[in-house]
């Protein structure tokens, strides 16, 4: 029998700490209401704490790849868990809104922020060259599953035993993550005598350049902003941040609450789309080894747009077919577009390319920050969350233009990885 490649054992682990960032980083989703009605605090302050959130699950991700560059991914990931862990465990003693903001908004934010995407292209890019495109579907995927997993749990726990319970469970698994993470990972696959699984010789060794973890990532973000097609990159992630993290995923849950729903029910419905949404990105994986990512993406954006502007339409007191179907559709689309996204940054920026998806993701993340704020407001000043659907919608066809602006390789790239 042939012996399992390490790639593989390392992509396992690094899914299951992947899923469990998801799940902890989606959790104040599940807290609005209880939140709202305990402590009385405005919709738009506690989503001012997940904005908080969203905007450090972005930008700490170019800086968590330069990190793991100098200190190791397996160093950098299992302190994140730690500091996740952390975050939600001092929640349940707060007593004030700030405080809500430092646990939910700046701990955790750091920590799910390490295990971002940028994990996934450091992960796909050390250790595979024959299916890269596969398993960073399949990576990506973990952050569906991590919906999938914990929303509709947390909400039940919320719901009969109270959001504290809620908070200490993801406290708990955090904490449960980082032993397997520490014992099984190791950061290059020639560390223990591997070529990367698929290749033929060893990868080149590039030079690492030289200062700290910072100076490389804003080194990276420097030279790569020089290019039309980063800006193209960042501004349709961005677009994609504020159309899922920030819109979907923190506030259709209480806007479903707003007509009638049942939040558990609510959370079933987003844990359904994290089911569709597994399938969506591993074949979006599989779809971006085979052909342009330009296209690929663009069709993407396209579809999410179109199935945004029909939601409002859409919401009621019960589950009905309809409402089933655009879960399903737009399931498929969630995150599907982070295969296609890592893959021109690859093309685009060569070995630079984890480092620079880094930054094309911190803007995914500012995006869904100015989204979970900016759909609070609407509902505040409104009472409905109707245009928020409605500006995502429009948004999402211009990602559609962008994408198709991206051009081939920069001449210029940066020097981050040995």
């Amino acid at each position: 029998m042939r012996t399992l490649h390490r790639a593989w054992v390392i992509a396992a682990v690094i899914l299951v700490a992947i899923v469990g960032a998801a799940g902890f980083r989606a959790t104040p989703g599940v807290l609005i209401t209880p939140l709202q009605e305990e402590f009385h605090w405005s919709r738009s302050t506690i989503s001012a704490a997940v904005s908080v959130n969203l905007l450090l699950f972005g930008l700490t991700a170019p800086f968590a790849a330069a990190l793991m560059e100098k200190l190791g991914v397996r160093r950098v990931v299992a302190s994140a868990l730690v500091l996740v862990a952390t975050g939600s465990g001092l929640t349940v003693f707060m007593t004030s809104s700030w405080q809500l903001i430092l646990c939910w908004g700046v701990l955790v934010g750091l920590g799910t922020g390490s295990m971002a995407l940028a994990l996934v292209a450091t992960i796909t890019g050390r250790w595979f060259t024959r299916h890269r495109g596969v398993v960073t579907g399949v990576l990506t995927a973990g952050g569906a599953t991590g919906q999938l997993i914990f929303l509709p749990l947390l909400a039940y726990l919320a719901k009969a035993d109270g959001w504290r319970v809620a908070a200490l469970s993801v406290a708990g698994s955090a904490l449960a993550v980082a032993p397997l993470v520490w014992f099984f990972v190791r950061d290059r696959p020639r560390d223990v005598g591997l070529l990367p699984y698929g290749a033929t010789e060893e990868p080149p060794v590039v030079p690492l350049a030289p200062g700290g973890a910072a100076r490389r990532a804003i080194g990276a973000l420097r030279t790569a902003a020089r290019t039309r097609s980063f800006w193209f990159l960042a501004g349709g992630f961005a677009i994609c941040g504020a159309s899922t993290n920030g819109l979907v995923g923190t506030h259709f849950i209480p806007a479903a609450h707003d007509h009638g729903m049942a939040e558990t029910t609510a959370a079933g419905l987003l844990a359904l789309v994290g089911i569709f949404d597994i399938a969506g990105t591993i074949v979006a994986g599989w779809l971006s080894d085979r052909m342009d990512s330009r296209k690929l993406l663009a069709w993407y954006y396209l579809l999410r747009g179109l199935s945004l502007l029909v939601l409002p339409s859409l919401f009621s007191a019960t589950t009905h077919p309809n409402m089933l179907i655009f879960i399903v559709f737009y399931g498929l689309d969630w995150v599907a577009t982070v295969p296609p996204t890592v893959a021109l940054c690859r093309e685009v920026f060569g070995e630079a390319g984890p480092v620079v998806f880094g930054w094309v993701f911190a803007s995914h993340q500012i995006g869904a920050a100015v989204a979970a704020v900016g759909a609070g407001l609407i509902r505040d000043s409104f009472g409905d969350y109707d245009a928020a659907w409605y500006v995502a919608g429009a948004l999402c066809f211009v990602a559609t233009g962008f994408s198709l602006g991206v051009r081939g390789k920069s001449r210029k790239l940066v020097p981050v990885t040995v």
